[in-house]
């Protein structure tokens, strides 16, 4: 991995200094780029939120070999992880890998290691056709993620996302602020109930579920799943749309409990490795999301690197919970962090 992070390090070197400990304080406000948008509070927030979680250690029990595998929306995972929607290479990365190479070493990568990758979305049309383009070599064995446009470009682009095969399909609703796309004449916006379910039960029709991410209170959360949705993602879109956020440790709770088991929580931001899995199923998650670090290693070593990252974080993984005896990952308890009851 150190041999990855250092080739991604001279891959990126304008735009991500690969820092041993990704936590958003060098590149504050550095968009584009890999930082958090503003002072970089977001970023710092969601990684600190974790930070500040400490384990009960429980060593007398007999878990040798603990579970990881869970299934997600019908789709079998070895890992409660996904690799979480990035695109925009080219302005990003500073051109590390392309666009096309990017998309096929994380979908490729994820399905090496067991898990599946979510594909980006934005300007320009590369970004999304690479990943479309990606997901359909694998016959639809991927989440591709789409911007809430406005106007015809989300059918538009949610048909091409139903015609790679996919089986689950998502919308990065916390990228509705960006004023950028609109100003270059593509705009994204917020969604009523009204029209998110509109937009389900357009995908439901297809024989298709749908995800909702970019969730950060237990309204939003509680809305999204009345109206249809068949799960969501707490997400402050890594820190890049909304400074001054929480991190998404410290709200998830609350919008689990107000989920209340109807449908899969999913959450990412600041996850850097299986201990802090651990602490978000721990706080209510059923799976969790990864960007930066994965961004890294498909960077720094193609679908090898991607793959190689997920097998150390199920090591991390199980190792975590071997010490705080948790035998599966689909019944975490919050009795693993300290000062939490059960």
């Amino acid at each position: 991995m150190e041999d990855i992070r250092n080739n991604a390090r001279q891959k990126m070197k304008k735009f991500c200094r690969v820092c041993k400990i990704c936590d958003g304080r060098a590149c504050a406000g550095e968009i584009p780029g890999m930082g958090g948008l503003g002072t970089g509070a977001s970023f710092k927030n969601n990684v600190n939120a974790l930070a500040e979680l400490y384990f009960d250690m429980h060593l007398v029990h007999g878990i040798t070999e603990p579970e990881t595998a869970i299934s997600l929306l019908g789709q079998p995972l070895s890992l409660p992880v996904l690799a979480a929607p990035i695109g925009g290479v080219a302005v990003n990365m500073d051109f590390g890998v392309s666009e096309e190479d990017y998309n096929l070493a994380v979908v490729e990568g994820c399905l090496d290691a067991g898990t599946l990758a979510c594909t980006g979305d934005g300007v320009p049309p590369v970004i999304h056709e690479s990943g479309l383009a990606a997901l359909a070599r694998f016959k639809g064995r991927g989440i591709p993620f789409i911007k809430p446009w406005e106007g015809a470009e989300l059918d538009e682009k949610l048909e091409k996302a139903r015609d790679t095969g996919c089986k689950v399909l998502g919308m990065d609703l916390d990228a509705a602020g960006l004023l950028t796309l609109r100003r270059r004449g593509r705009p994204v916006a917020p969604r009523t109930p009204e029209q998110l379910a509109d937009i389900f039960d357009k995908v439901h029709a297809w024989g298709i579920k749908f995800i909702l991410k970019g969730l950060m209170s237990p309204l939003d959360a509680t809305l999204a799943v009345e109206a249809g949705a068949d799960a969501v993602v707490i997400s402050n879109h890594g820190g890049r749309a909304l400074d001054h956020t929480p991190g998404t440790a410290t709200v998830l709770p609350e919008i689990a409990e107000a989920v209340a088991g109807r449908v899969p929580v999913l959450a990412d931001g600041g996850v850097r490795d299986g201990g802090d899995v651990l602490k978000m199923l721990a706080l209510g998650a059923d799976c969790v999301l990864i960007g930066r670090p994965v961004a890294v290693a498909a960077v720094g070593g193609g679908k090898e690197g991607v793959a190689r990252y997920f097998a150390r974080l199920g090591d991390q993984l199980r190792q975590a919970m071997i010490m705080t005896g948790t035998a599966d990952a689909r019944d975490v308890s919050r009795s693993v962090l300290h000062g939490l009851s059960a």
